[in-house]
């Protein structure tokens, strides 16, 4: 690092004191709660597992940074707040981060050049060429020698899911959704989407809670729905395998994923669906009764109304069948709200008003743990040329908030902060100050004292060490 003077600036006077300020604090780290990622990673061993999935060409004797640690920097970096390359310049520099991903000379007196001591974690390049590697050409290639397995990756996701539920549960609910990913550049498959008015991507996503399964990044010229088959294909015969057919599977989503194709795949597999359907007048007559008595009822009392109504429908070809549609007739200060909803549910199972109100609606929170990740995980920064890595960066956010939202449930749960989202648990837990200092036999963290919240964070810790031991006692799950 660059020697600073150790000169000491007056800033004003304080009483008989003189306040001064001056670089000669030593190391300081400004991100002491990674700490707690750290834990977390040991219980989920996420980021181990995910460098797993990475076929390594280079020479085994010139690697100074292994491919784990490549891995661990770049998903800590974007649970931390650095969403560009650009950070680890300087991120490179930090002693705590170095010791987090398992660097075992943290303050980089290790580095084989000169000029790279002190600096123990990987530049830009080089985690950019972790970015750009071509599978098919990686063992040939003279700097992008880091292929992924991406179907390894994928069922990764899905086992850490498996892996969080100690007995298999009775019902999940599978969300599938597909969010705009703007582009500014002229990167691979850019198309204009009519829908969001700009150039961008189309990624897919499947969830079930705050578990992410599956993101999978889709140009626009494609419907959203496109990729929800293959991605049920994939997600539900894992989920069957190791819970032995015991959970029962139901796939929710919008009008975007109303089509056949879903459906009747639904169908001929036990998968049970509620799906929204598109409003069309042959529907809306169908419920032309409810819709009139429900704008009386407003008229009379001038609060929202709202029935229910279910009958059986097929469209004019598109689809094979009749299935069961709920409607919801409704009526606003400004004026009908029709809204329609397909399911294979049966109508002993679940009525009317509850499979709209209580099943369909909650998939809107879905859609607060997208705006999680793009917003504060940055799986909107697609910036590379090719389709490939971009889709990488997605998986990288991807693991990143899978690290966070393994943190809320194993550490926070019980806690002030048990539903904190991504942003919330990076600003009151990990943006911690800490001293960090190298000795010869340790490292050692000297965390801010004035911290306010350090009965939490060791609370976190402890519950983060029983989470540990739980799961020590089962096998991870063979992908």
């Amino acid at each position: 690092m660059t020697n600073c003077t150790k000169k000491h600036t007056r800033i004003k006077t304080l009483g008989k004191r003189v306040l001064t300020a001056g670089f000669d604090g030593g190391h300081i780290s400004s991100d002491a709660g990674m700490i707690l990622l750290e834990r977390v990673e040991q219980v989920i061993d996420l980021i181990g597992r995910a460098a797993g999935c990475f076929d390594d060409h280079r020479a085994p004797d010139l690697i100074e940074h292994r491919v784990r640690e490549l891995l661990g920097q770049r998903v800590f970096g974007l649970c931390l707040g650095y969403e560009d390359l650009n950070d680890h310049d300087e991120l490179s520099r930090d002693l705590l981060l170095a010791a987090v991903v398992g660097k075992v000379a943290p303050d980089g007196t290790g580095r084989r050049r000169k000029r790279d001591r002190g600096r123990p974690l990987a530049g830009k390049a080089t985690l950019n060429r972790l970015e750009l590697s071509d599978p098919a050409t990686a063992g040939l290639d003279r700097y992008k020698k880091i292929a992924l397995d991406a179907e390894a990756l994928r069922r990764l996701f899905v086992a850490v899911f498996i892996e969080a539920h100690a007995t298999p549960p009775a019902q999940i609910v599978i969300d599938l959704d597909a969010t705009d990913d703007p582009l500014h550049g002229k990167q691979e498959g850019r198309f204009f989407h009519g829908y969001y008015k700009e150039y961008c991507y189309l990624p897919v996503y499947a969830f079930v809670g705050d578990h992410l399964l599956a993101a999978e990044l889709d140009v626009a010229s494609t419907d959203a729905s496109a990729k929800a088959v293959e991605i049920l294909q994939r997600l539900v015969p894992q989920i069957r395998q190791q819970w032995q057919g015991q959970t029962e599977i139901v796939v929710r989503g919008d009008s975007g994923f109303c089509r056949e194709e879903i459906m009747a795949w639904c169908e001929a597999n036990r998968v049970k669906y509620v799906l929204g359907l598109a409003r069309n007048s042959r529907l809306v007559e169908a419920i032309a009764a409810e819709l009139a008595a429900v704008e009386r009822q407003y008229e009379a009392t001038e609060q929202a109304a709202r029935l229910f109504a279910e009958f059986a429908y097929a469209t004019q070809s598109s689809w094979s069948r009749r299935r069961r549609v709920v409607a919801k007739a409704e009526h606003l200060p400004n004026g009908a709200n029709p809204r329609f909803v397909v399911t294979n549910l049966p109508r002993r199972r679940v009525a009317a008003w509850a499979l709209y109100e209580q099943v369909y609606c909650a998939r809107g929170e879905m859609e607060n743990r997208i705006k999680e990740q793009q917003l504060y995980l940055f799986a909107d920064r697609t910036s590379t040329a090719a389709l490939r890595s971009n889709q990488l960066r997605l998986w990288f956010s991807s693991l990143a908030y899978t690290l966070l939202a393994a943190l809320r449930r194993e550490g926070l749960g019980g806690t002030s902060l048990a539903r904190a989202r991504c942003d919330t648990m990076r600003l009151k837990l990990l943006k911690i100050g800490a001293a960090v200092r190298v000795t010869v036999r340790r490292v050692w963290v000297s965390l801010s004292s004035s911290y306010p919240r350090q009965g939490l964070f060791f609370d976190v810790l402890d519950r983060l060490a029983a989470a540990l031991a739980a799961r020590q006692q089962r096998s991870p799950l063979r992908l």
